[in-house]
This record gives C-alpha cells, sequence and structure tokens, in this order.
C-alpha cells in the first residue's frame, strides 16, 4: 500500500500581543480531522499548544477555529477535504487568549441583555393555553438547534470586519432574539430592542452566517429577515407613521 505523505500543519502560535504560524509535521491516518491533527501535534510536538475542545462531536461548539480562513468546527473538518497543507488560526472576530483559543466573553454578555421567555400572567396558569400549532413548535425547534460554537459570530462582516460589537448583537443572538419574538406565548415585544441596541437594521443578509452553521439553521432567511419585517413594519410602515402622527396605532 502507498503511504500517505504526512500533513502540514500550519497553526498560529501567539495572544493578543501578536504571533506567528507554525509548521507541524503530522501523519495521517484514515478518518481524521483536523482537530485530531491539532491534538497530535499537541502531546507529540507542541505540549503548549493551546486549543479549546470538548465532545469532539460537532455539538458543544468548543472547538470553533478557522481552518484555511474559514470558520469552521475543528471535529467536524476531515483532513482529507483539504489536501497536504492546512492552516488553523483562532476566530478573527474575538481577541485571542493564546495560540486558537479566543475570549468568547462578550456572546454571554450580550446574552443577558436580551429579556427571557415570558409568559402572560394568563397563560401561567392555564394549562390548556399551552397548545400550540405544529408549524411553531417546528420554527422553535429549529432555533434551538444552536451548539452556541459563534462561527456565525466570526463571519458576520458587522462584528469581523467593522468591529461593531457596540451597534450589533450578531446572528446568534437574532437567532435567539427569533425564537423568543415568534414564540406565541412570548407576551413582550421585543422590536423596540431589535430596532435599537441589537441593530438588526446593520445586517445586509449576504448569508454568510447561515453557510457556517454546523446545525445547518437557516439563520437569514428564518430568523434575521423575519425580524427585519417585524422591525420595518413597526417603525417605517407609512400608514403605521400616519396613525401614529393623528394619535392612534
Amino acid at each position: 500500500m502507498a503511504s500517505v505523505s504526512p500533513l502540514q500543519l500550519s497553526v498560529f502560535r501567539g495572544d493578543a500581543e501578536g504571533g506567528e504560524m507554525v509548521t507541524y509535521s503530522v501523519p495521517v491516518r484514515e478518518g481524521m480531522v483536523v482537530l485530531d491533527a491539532v491534538l497530535w501535534a499537541q502531546a507529540n510536538l507542541a505540549p503548549d499548544l493551546a486549543v479549546r475542545w470538548n465532545c469532539k462531536a460537532a455539538k458543544c461548539g468548543s472547538c470553533a477555529a478557522e481552518v484555511n480562513g474559514f470558520p469552521r468546527l475543528l471535529c467536524k473538518s476531515p483532513v482529507a477535504d483539504y489536501g497536504e497543507e492546512i492552516s488553523v488560526r483562532p476566530m478573527a472576530a474575538f481577541p485571542v487568549v493564546r495560540d486558537l483559543v479566543t475570549d468568547v466573553s462578550w456572546n454571554y454578555e450580550v446574552n443577558q441583555r436580551i429579556a427571557p421567555f415570558t409568559p402572560s400572567e394568563a397563560d401561567r396558569d392555564d394549562p390548556r393555553a399551552w397548545r400550540m400549532q405544529q408549524v411553531d413548535v417546528e420554527r422553535a425547534i429549529e432555533f434551538r438547534k444552536c451548539i452556541e460554537c459563534f462561527l456565525c459570530q466570526d463571519v458576520c462582516h458587522v462584528l469581523r470586519n467593522h468591529g461593531r460589537k457596540d451597534a450589533y448583537f450578531g446572528p446568534r443572538f437574532m437567532v435567539r432574539m427569533a425564537s423568543l419574538e415568534m414564540h406565541p406565548k412570548d407576551s413582550l415585544d421585543r422590536r423596540p430592542q431589535l430596532k435599537g441596541e441589537a441593530g438588526v437594521g446593520y445586517c445586509n443578509i449576504t448569508k454568510c452566517c447561515q453557510e457556517v452553521c454546523p446545525e445547518h439553521i437557516h439563520i437569514t432567511d428564518n430568523a434575521i429577515i423575519p425580524l427585519k419585517e417585524r422591525m420595518a413594519d413597526e417603525y417605517f410602515d407609512p400608514v403605521r407613521s400616519l396613525l401614529r402622527r393623528l394619535g392612534g396605532r
């Protein structure tokens, strides 16, 4: 059987102050994913290489990084898809802690700014009120598939290229707000926050976030666009605007 050439794995080594790409020669085995290659290099060549991972089953989101410049889960990226040379960098949208580990704490701070699911007082004590149409159940299930890998946040040009974390919550939290705003039993009106600090208007629906989602959530089609429509109906509909001027709704 013909021998397989070693993989030339280039990994970012450094911290917030800077760093460089270091190349490791890694033996290839059948079925290997990029995370396997990184862990082999860590175990055999660079014991101080920092990489975040947990389940190795594409369900925890911990091993999010950039493979050949594309945001991916390392455990879901077969080496065979990339050839003999692979580069791995940390997510560009977040501060580097060390090597492939980034500080994603901003996402959890944003999450705290979104009010939780809030049913009405009447619904809370009435079991009959919780009967829902199947279409509403399926929509909620799609949004709840998110594993919070933050790859969608990483690829979002508003956060990645323009650094506007002060103006836009990002696609992951558009999904969370959609799961609440579209829930038939949530009693809060989330449109003011969407228009304001959440910044849904900053998204120009390129669908790049949707393309990188490992759970195949239709982030743009099923979450962001409907949220934009709801916000626009409330604040930019000419009929509603006229009624507001006349003192009515």
